[in-house]
């Protein structure tokens, strides 16, 4: 996440005209517009793998994979984010006024670089939690290879279940396996 932009008093419908407008990607915190800046090589590789394989597995179910551009809406906090992967399943999610922001995602991605690593596991994990909706909130490190899935449980609470390199990843909320190698691959040893 980068710096706000200078402060604009905008509420939410004003923020979404706006978006509209503008050649690049901002995330609305509460009247706040901050700048998405770019991504990696390594991260593009991801985010690319992880969208042509939930794009094939979702194929002919109710459920959508979006990729980067697709704004995310959490009325509880008053904001729009930008997840690197959502997946919806929910009828509501496919209405014309959800054509640029989905409100009942069932899976949440976020590929994790050093700028933005706490900001996802920290502020925009806990606005997530707020969308009642959401099953799964996934987490890729680049950098350790490694996937974390943080599952709500039938209490409402979240459990992390880690993986590692050589594991089966399993998204419950969509019924999707696959081998967590698959991710990562074509990415070089060190690319982050």
């Amino acid at each position: 996440m980068s710096l706000p932009q200078a402060k604009i008093p905008l509420g939410p419908d004003d923020y979404l005209a706006w978006e509209l407008e503008q050649s690049g990607r901002h995330e609305y915190i509460d009247g706040e517009v901050f700048a998405m800046g770019g991504a990696s090589d390594g991260h593009g590789t991801v985010a690319l793998n992880l969208a042509a394989l939930l794009h094939g597995a979702l194929r002919g179910t109710p459920c959508r994979p979006f990729v980067a551009d697709m704004k995310v809406h959490v009325e509880a906090v008053n904001s729009f984010f930008y997840p690197d992967l959502v997946v919806t399943c929910d009828p509501r999610d496919r209405r014309p006024e959800a054509n640029y922001a989905k409100r009942y995602p069932a899976l949440i991605i976020e590929i994790l670089s050093p700028s933005t690593e706490a900001y996802d596991r920290g502020r925009k994990f806990a606005a997530y939690r707020q969308l009642e909706s959401l099953q799964e909130y996934v987490l890729v490190s680049l950098d350790e290879r490694r996937i974390e899935v943080f599952r709500r449980d039938a209490s409402g609470f979240w459990v992390l279940h880690p993986l590692a390199f050589d594991a089966v990843l399993e998204l419950h909320s969509i019924n999707f396996r696959c081998p967590a190698a698959e991710v990562f691959a074509g990415l070089e040893a060190g690319e982050v």
